[in-house]
C-alpha cells in the first residue's frame, strides 16, 4: 500500500512518498480477497475500503503516518517493505543528482542491487503504479526544473490518493541537488548505503535483543506469586523483618535481575507497628503479602515469584 517516485537529473532529483499503512486482521482467505479487490482498483475510496472490509468480516487498521522517503546528506532515500513470518523484505532506492541505485534486502542483508543514471523510478502496488503512469503520461514536460517536478509530484500524490485508498492523503516530498560527476555521485550513494545497511543491522540487532529481553520479563511475570508461602520470619528489628524465603520461592528487582533464591534472605517491613516471632509464615493471599493468620499487611522491594521447575 504505497507510493514512492523518484526523478533523477543531471541536475538534482526529487521524491515523494505516502505515508499510508494498513494493517489487516481476521481470516486469511477473507483478507487476501480484500488486498485483491483493493490492489486491482475494485475499490476506490476510504470509504468502500471500511465497508468492503466489514462485508468480509475483515478488521482493518489505517494509519497515515510511515515514513517512506528520507533524506541522508545529500542522498534521498525510499523503501517499500514487505513482511512475512519469518523475515522483513526491503526494496530502497538511493538517489542523488545523475545517479540512483536500488537494492533488495532480506533482513538486514543485501540480495541484490541494480544503478542507474537518469530516470523516473516508480515503487508501489498495481493500481498505484498504473493510475502515477497515466497521469504522467498527460502531465510529464521535457526540460522542466526541479521546483516544477516538485510542483507536479505533489499534484501526482493528491491525484492518486483521490483514485485508490491504497494510497494516502499524506507524503513526504525532498529535492536535492548537488553539484556531482556521474563517478562521485555513484561513489556517495555507495558510501551512504554501506553506512545505512550497517545502521540496520545494528538496529536489528538491538530490536532482537529487546525482544528476548521482553520475551523473558513476559516469561519471570507469569511466574509472580499470587498466592502462596513466601518464607519465614527470621529476625525482627523495628519494622523491619528478615523473612528466609521458601524452597520454592525466588525474588527479582524491578529489572528483573534475581536477588535472592530458595533459602536466601530478604528484607521486608510491617507498618503496623506489630511484633512478630521467628517462624511465623509470611505469604501471599488474595494476592497481598501478609503475616500468615494475622492482619498484618508486608511491604517490600522486590518482585516475588516462583522458581521455575
Amino acid at each position: 500500500m504505497s507510493l514512492i517516485i523518484t526523478y533523477i537529473s543531471s541536475k538534482g532529483c526529487v521524491i515523494a512518498g505516502d505515508k499510508r499503512r494498513i494493517a489487516y486482521f481476521g481470516d486469511k482467505s477473507s483478507r487476501e480477497v480484500l488486498e485483491e479487490e483493493l490492489y486491482t482498483g475494485k475499490i476506490k475510496s476510504d470509504e468502500e475500503l471500511q465497508r468492503r472490509a466489514s462485508e468480509l468480516g475483515v478488521n482493518i487498521k489505517v494509519t497515515d503516518d510511515t515514513c517512506k522517503v528520507r533524506s541522508l546528506g545529500d542522498v534521498v532515500v525510499g523503501e517499500i517493505s514487505q513482511k512475512t513470518p519469518f523475515e522483513t523484505r526491503r526494496r530502497r532506492i538511493y538517489a542523488t543528482t545523475g545517479a540512483y541505485q536500488i537494492i533488495e534486502l532480506t533482513g538486514s542483508r543485501i540480495t541484490s542491487m541494480e544503478k542507474g543514471d537518469t530516470a523516473i523510478i516508480v515503487f508501489g502496488n498495481k493500481i498505484a503504479k498504473e493510475i502515477t503512469n497515466r497521469f504522467l503520461k498527460k502531465r510529464w514536460k521535457t526540460k522542466t526544473s526541479l521546483k516544477d517536478v516538485a510542483d507536479l509530484f505533489r499534484e501526482l500524490m493528491d491525484h492518486v490518493s483521490s483514485q485508490t485508498p491504497s494510497v494516502g492523503s499524506e507524503y513526504d516530498l525532498f529535492i536535492k541537488s548537488p553539484s556531482l560527476d556521474k563517478k562521485s555521485a555513484h561513489k556517495l550513494l555507495s558510501d551512504t548505503i554501506v553506512r545505512d545497511v550497517r545502521l540496520l543491522q545494528k538496529w536489528r540487532a538491538k530490536l532482537k535483543q529487546e525482544m528476548l529481553d521482553r520475551r523473558e520479563e513476559i516469561k519471570l511475570a507469569s511466574r509472580i506469586l499470587t498466592e502462596g508461602e513466601v518464607g519465614r520470619v527470621m529476625r525482627q528489628d523495628g519494622s523491619h523483618v528478615e523473612v528466609k524465603l521458601a524452597g520454592d520461592v525466588e525474588a527479582y528487582d524491578t529489572r528483573w535481575k534475581k536477588v535472592a533464591g530458595p533459602g536466601d534472605m530478604v528484607l521486608m517491613r510491617i507498618s503496623d507497628g506489630g511484633t512478630l516471632s521467628p517462624g511465623e509464615k509470611i505469604a501471599v493471599r488474595d494476592e497481598n503479602l501478609c503475616v500468615e493468620g494475622r492482619d498484618i499487611k508486608v511491604d517490600c522491594d522486590v518482585i516475588i515469584c516462583r522458581r521455575e521447575e
